[in-house]
């Protein structure tokens, strides 16, 4: 059997995952909270955090696998794309780690882990599927052909989708993170409350970027009517938020669909969580007799299990790297 202990440290969480011959048998996540008092991630911190969390976060994973560090085969860690600091705590852990245990070395594309963590779970999309992948710092229309055959079709030519949530939080004065937040008002509230322009953008790419300034100057016009808006208004203004990002999301997926006749639609990533897109691709998949594979809210933010699944794939191929390798802090699919 084939023992994979998957490291993954691209951004904020520390996280370790054992994988059993395709099985996850453990996925710890230590999260760091001290970024919150910041308004986002400070990627100083965040690699100091690394460093105090890594250790304490495998042992616990290989704790709750009920094996030992011994039988592991393999390690799989993400070298990229992340934040650099960040990704040298999980590489150089890793390369440590397979030095000592004389096992191989796995490298793993953080972005393409998102999409193969759709196949930790039953049911499995079956290939070709198209994934839409939506975090704080990447929003892609990704062609699946197989497990390592990628062909993104789509892409942000600015800001996130993630992005576009915590910077509207901020404007909207909601602690970081500020995505989850607008999720949590937005269930109160009316969609159709404020009208949100959709940028027009060629082909399958997206922006952001002009949506966050038109809900800026929405804020300070309504503002200088009435001081009290954001707090009298608060969940409409995040329902009518959100629908605008999904709807952007959803039509460009659409379209997607449509050029390519797939019919296995996936989305992946930390945005992924959020209920308003998760409830409106199922009506959408209704609609249009698709195929429609939303992964568990464990395995939609940055999480090991996706990089040790991805690990054990390539396992199964030989696909080995050695001690020279580093970490990217730029990685396409």
């Amino acid at each position: 059997m084939a023992i994979i202990l998957g490291i993954e440290s691209s951004c904020d969480e520390t996280s370790a995952s054992i994988c059993i011959e395709g099985e996850i048998r453990s996925n710890i996540i230590a999260s760091q909270a001290i970024h919150a008092k910041y308004g986002g991630v400070v990627p100083e911190l965040a690699s100091r955090a690394h460093q105090q969390n890594i250790i304490p976060t495998v042992d616990q994973a290989i704790i709750q696998a009920k094996i030992s560090k011994k039988d592991i085969d393999a390690v799989s860690f993400t070298r990229g794309p992340g934040l650099l600091g960040s990704l040298l705590v999980g590489t150089s852990f890793a390369k440590s780690f397979a030095l000592a245990m004389d096992i191989p070395l796995i490298e793993v594309n953080h972005m393409q882990a998102h999409i193969l963590a759709h196949f930790i779970d039953n049911p499995k999309p079956s290939f070709p599927f198209l994934c839409l992948t939506v975090s704080g710092g990447h929003t892609q229309i990704v062609l699946v052909k197989d497990y390592f055959e990628m062909e993104l079709l789509g892409e942000t030519l600015d800001d996130a989708a993630g992005e576009a949530f915590d910077k509207t939080a901020k404007i909207l004065n909601l602690p970081y993170p500020g995505g989850p937040l607008i999720d949590k008002h937005a269930k109160n509230g009316d969609p159709t409350a404020f009208k949100l322009p959709e940028p027009q953008i060629p082909e399958l790419n997206f922006s952001f970027s002009g949506l966050k300034t038109a809900i800026l100057y929405l804020v300070q016009a309504e503002i200088k009517k009435n001081p009290n808006f954001l707090e009298e208004r608060m969940d409409d203004l995040c329902a009518s938020v959100q629908d605008r990002i999904v709807s952007i999301l959803l039509n460009k997926l659409k379209k997607a669909a449509k050029q390519t006749g797939v019919k296995d639609i996936a989305i992946a990533g930390g945005v992924s969580a959020n209920s308003g897109l998760r409830s409106s691709l199922l009506a959408m998949g209704e609609k249009y007799k698709w195929n429609v594979f939303i992964p568990k809210f464990e395995y939609c933010t940055d999480n090991a299990a996706m990089i040790a699944i991805a690990g054990y794939h390539k396992f199964l191929k030989q696909d080995f790297v050695g001690q020279d390798i580093s970490p990217l802090a730029r990685m396409h699919v």
